[in-house]
């Protein structure tokens, strides 16, 4: 039995002082945004190309349009803010810098509010970390950066042969088990000295060698002083394809940004998780 108060399991409710929160914290996140000359876009809560933002389509709410071709409820906003500026309003618009604030939706019936930004056809990671933390700073709260590189646990496993699972499941058992001591050393990784120090072993291949230098060099240039570094990291949004980095407080995800090529671009881009902001602000 549905009594007519419920309101769907994972579906969000404001009121009151709460609501007045979530409208202030979206107020200043979406002037800092302006103030760096990004500007707003709202994109349609269906879509057509939402199987290509996550890993299990499973997790997507599906519907039909009048064609009975396939729809999903927005599950992530990036792909389509692309898609739609190059694609749609290209004739219409040059800008590159565009910022969102809307929810995603998963299957069966949850629901979460997110604030974000695509930097589109721009390749210096940096200078998105740098807004990324320019809000943390704003927002007077002190959580972890961690920073990775996508290209490390992928070019590992080819080198090693092993299954990409490993990574994404995060059984560092198994790694540790390969008895391989660069890789042992480089699990262990956690501040810019660690990865300074093992990059002079010699028995590292070369490729791997080469994305850890990107990841030095991204470190190096990040201000930030609660950093890190996570070589192994295996992101699971399907489209980062290079340096991705998440913010964490209280064992809460509140940011994850990175690198992806898409719509035969290189863009930047991150998202901040307005619930979890919402519950760290209060603490």
């Amino acid at each position: 039995m549905i009594f007519e108060h419920e309101i769907p399991q994972g579906s969000r409710l404001y009121f009151g002082k709460t609501a007045k929160n979530k409208r202030d914290l979206e107020n200043k996140v979406s002037q800092i945004f302006i103030a760096d000359n990004f500007e707003e876009i709202v994109t349609p809560n269906f879509s057509f190309t939402q199987h290509q933002s996550v890993n299990d389509s499973k997790t997507l709410i599906n519907t039909f349009d009048q064609n009975n071709t396939n729809l999903n409820l927005r599950a992530d906003s990036t792909l389509d803010v692309v898609r739609i500026i190059t694609k749609r309003l290209g004739r219409t618009t040059s800008h590159k810098k565009w910022f969102y604030i809307q929810p995603v939706f998963t299957y069966p019936s949850t629901e979460h509010y997110q604030m974000g930004c695509e930097y589109i056809d721009h390749e210096d990671i940096n200078d998105i970390i740098a807004l990324t933390t320019k809000v943390i700073s704003t927002l007077n709260i002190d959580p972890v950066l961690q920073i990775s590189n996508i290209n490390i646990p992928r070019l590992i496993c080819k080198n090693l042969n092993i299954d990409e699972n490993i990574f994404k499941n995060g059984e560092i058992a198994k790694l540790y088990e390969l008895n391989i001591d660069w890789l042992t050393k480089l699990l262990e990784v956690i501040h810019l000295e660690d990865l300074e120090i093992l990059l002079n072993n010699s028995d590292i291949p070369n490729d791997i060698i080469e994305e850890l230098n990107i990841l030095k060099t991204t470190v190096k240039n990040t201000s930030y002083s609660n950093i890190v570094v996570s070589p192994l990291y295996y992101a699971l949004l399907p489209y980062y394809d290079g340096i991705y980095y998440r913010v964490i407080k209280d064992n809460l995800t509140i940011a994850k940004g990175g690198s992806y090529h898409s719509e035969g671009i290189d863009s930047l881009g991150f998202a901040l998780y307005t619930d979890n902001l919402l519950k760290v602000l209060e603490d």
